[in-house]
């Protein structure tokens, strides 16, 4: 079955603009973060949230998305994801990106684990998993023209770039926000490279498994 260009986009997008406002509206976002945000010190400690109706550990890094701190945090997230979306869903399919996106969400999370493994704040949000969508748009449409350095490959050598690139990007961000002076308040700064990582990690193996040479039938 073929679904019309951006339509999984469009629908990540529907459902987490639909859980917000809902969450939102009836006052439970702080409620839904504890319940359904992804905890790292969780992974360690089964029982963290023991007696507590909470989403299980293993799929808090898809319910986090779905939960956001408010509406600039939401509208921000949502407008990269559609402006990005579209277009990386346009190359890859509507499977492919949902792929790209559930896996985004999980590197994300590991990543935010592998450096507090112990903390007990929860993450709430799709950028980490929209990052992996960012990673792969830039190099679907990046301009600059990249030529292959003594053994490593022009694919290579960008890949490597957009990654040196988005690690500082990142830090910078990281340093900036360091004093709580930020809207959106603690910044989940590994969980952005974790995501964009593996975007640039699937995109190839996506695009192979997209235009992937159909066995001929011959009558």
């Amino acid at each position: 079955m073929r679904l019309p260009a951006g339509r999984a986009t469009n629908g990540i997008a529907a459902i987490s603009v639909a859980a917000f406002l809902l969450l939102y509206l009836t006052g439970k976002v702080d409620d839904a973060a504890i319940l359904g945000g992804f905890i790292p010190a969780r992974i360690g400690e089964p029982a963290l949230l023991q007696g507590m109706v909470a989403v299980p550990t293993w799929l808090t890094p898809l319910s986090c998305t779905l939960i956001h701190a408010g509406w600039l945090h939401i509208g921000f997230n949502m407008l990269m994801l559609l402006f990005c979306g579209r277009q990386v869903e346009h190359v890859l399919g509507w499977g492919g990106t949902l792929l790209l996106y559930g896996v985004g969400g999980y590197a994300a999370c590991l990543a935010q684990w592998a450096i507090d493994p112990a903390s007990t704040n929860p993450m709430v949000g799709a950028s980490g998993a929209i990052s992996a969508i960012l990673a792969t748009y830039s190099l679907l449409y990046s301009q600059q023209q990249v030529r292959r350095v003594g053994p490593l490959s022009a694919n290579l050598v960008r890949v490597l770039w957009l990654a040196a690139g988005w690690v500082a990007i990142q830090l910078m961000i990281g340093v900036a926000t360091s004093g709580g002076f930020s809207d959106l308040g603690q910044i989940a700064i590994a969980a952005h490279i974790g995501g964009f990582l593996a975007g640039l990690a699937l995109t190839r193996p996506l695009l192979r498994w997209r235009f992937r040479k159909k066995p001929r039938v011959v009558n």
